[in-house]
């Protein structure tokens, strides 16, 4: 259960490339470019809820390890997503991107991939 609690970004590289990469509206691409949300992770076995914090917008989704599950990203879009968790990693591949979380140390880190770009996030628990 090492993913459970509330975590702030303190550090994230190729934001905006990433959401360019993710063909996100420009306007809305100036909007969150600098926003570093807040993401509160509750984990049950093999059940988790996912919430995303920002200033403009809150998202929560829910999924089962292994069954496939919607996620909706922070633009609004849905994507089909099965999450599994492989050597400690909570991963979700969808047709646009990859999510993988993973912890290191007292820090998780998020590497997120759409095309050949990659947004890397760095998080604390508080």
């Amino acid at each position: 259960m090492a993913f459970n609690g509330k975590w702030k970004i303190h550090s994230q590289e190729n934001h905006e490339e990433f959401l360019k990469a993710m063909a996100v509206p420009e306007m809305l691409v100036k909007m969150i470019k600098g926003v570093k949300p807040t993401t509160i992770i509750e984990q049950k076995g093999d059940d988790f809820t996912i919430r995303v914090e920002t200033p403009l917008r809150t998202v929560t989704n829910s999924f089962t390890i292994g069954k496939e599950a919607e996620i909706t990203a922070m633009d609004g879009r849905k994507f089909k997503c099965t999450a599994r968790l492989e050597d400690g990693k909570l991963i979700c591949n969808t047709e646009k991107f990859s999510h993988i979380r993973e912890i290191q140390g007292e820090d998780m880190v998020e590497t997120i991939t759409a095309a050949s770009t990659t947004l890397t996030r760095i998080s604390k628990r508080v």
